[in-house]
């Protein structure tokens, strides 16, 4: 392993000033699942690791904040799957954790750092970007705001700049019914990353905003307004028409390990109409995210 200091900051202040000196040549460190890796296998070289973990401003947690639910930087995906707010206002966060790894991983890699990596499997992206979350970043400037869909850039890269870090995530509560649903395609079960990731909300007025992800270079957010999706009445043929469309912005990569570019391609609108039958019904009955 290529070595590095190691630095442990009490304070927010304290690690924005370690990034304002070392920018680039520093990594964060919060459930290093991801970082730890890479350390290992040389991919990263960092010449200082901080990390945030003595932090107290930074301490694990899912609480409502006002009019959206705050996941602090270092809250685990344990947490928020088990988290009844989440449960109750965010179904499909909470069913896209569990799938994530094994328990062990659940316990210690954070949703903010499955968001910062940037990889396209990302499993928390999806419904992150179904729900309109948005990153409080924080740097030598002060303060910013990023809304997720202008986060992502591609893989390993986003509009985070080398002197920031991320603080929490803020999803905002739903104004409307909405009903939500995630799912995946994986070769096996268990701790596989995905070929397809893919989450969808139906609101009450018929508005369907549909994410996928891990079948191109960032995960994808695209809507429907027509109501054609949110119909339960309307054809499969009609849905599968409307589904193409916001489908189309996939482009797996033909490198991939895990499966070929068209069988992604193939699944993909499958995949896409169960989880709008899905939300639709949980719809109507009541489930609100």
């Amino acid at each position: 392993m290529h070595c590095f200091q190691y630095a442990r900051p009490q304070t927010v202040s304290e690690a924005v000033e370690l990034l304002a000196t070392h920018g680039s040549d520093a990594r964060i460190l919060a459930g290093g699942t991801d970082l730890v890796i890479a350390l290992r296998g040389g991919q990263a070289r960092p010449k200082v690791v901080i990390d945030l973990k003595r932090i107290s401003e930074l301490d694990p947690a899912v609480r409502l904040n006002g009019d959206s639910l705050r996941i602090s930087a270092t809250t685990v995906m344990t947490d928020v799957e088990e988290s009844a707010d989440v449960q109750h206002h965010f179904p499909a966060l909470a069913e896209a954790a569990g799938f994530i790894g094994s328990v062990q991983i659940r316990n210690r890699a954070t949703v903010v750092g499955n968001i910062c990596n940037a990889s396209p499997a990302a499993d928390t992206a999806p419904p992150l970007l179904v729900y309109g979350a948005s990153l409080q970043a924080i740097g030598p400037s002060g303060v910013r705001t990023i809304a997720l869909d202008d986060f992502f850039v591609r893989s390993k890269v986003t509009t985070l700049q080398p002197q920031e870090l991320v603080l929490g995530i803020d999803v905002p509560l739903p104004v409307l019914n909405l009903g939500s649903a995630y799912t995946r395609l994986t070769r096996r079960r268990g701790t596989d990353l995905a070929s397809v990731t893919l989450c969808v909300g139906v609101d009450q007025k018929g508005v369907t905003r549909l994410s996928y992800g891990s079948v191109g270079p960032r995960p994808v957010l695209a809507v429907d307004k027509s109501g054609v999706l949110a119909d339960p009445k309307a054809s499969e043929e009609a849905k599968m028409e409307v589904l193409a469309r916001l489908l189309a912005g996939a482009s797996p990569s033909p490198r991939s390990m895990r499966a070929g570019p068209d069988y992604r391609l193939a699944m993909l609108p499958v995949l896409g109409y169960r989880a709008v039958q899905k939300a639709i019904e949980r719809l109507s009955e009541g489930i609100l995210i």
